[in-house]
């Protein structure tokens, strides 16, 4: 199975000949939207969620702490403290793409 990956370059590419812009005009705009979302799913907040209508929905949650996880390899039991972890929720336009037949 082959996977196409995608980077922030190919972004602006899009974006910029969707509104007919050049390069250098639309990159400082969608790194300022990273950077608006990164700084938004980065605060000291419990529970965090970015909603983007017809996208999707990002969450920041909390997890437990771990004191008697195990490693795999070496069947040693180790200490995981308690950490954020992210989920993305696509939206109901995503959804129906990814229930289209491949």
């Amino acid at each position: 199975m082959n996977t196409r990956t995608y980077t922030k370059k190919d972004i602006v590419k899009r974006v910029a000949n969707q509104t007919k812009s050049s390069y250098d005009q639309t990159a400082p705009y969608v790194n300022e939207i990273f950077d608006a979302l990164r700084d938004m799913m980065s605060k000291s907040y419990d529970n965090i969620r970015i909603e983007v209508r017809n996208f999707g929905v990002f969450e920041i949650k909390p997890t437990k702490a771990k004191p008697r996880a195990r490693n795999p390899r070496t069947n040693e039991e180790v200490y995981v403290p308690a950490h954020k972890k992210s989920h993305f929720k696509p939206g109901k336009i995503l959804k129906q793409q990814f229930k289209q037949p491949i």
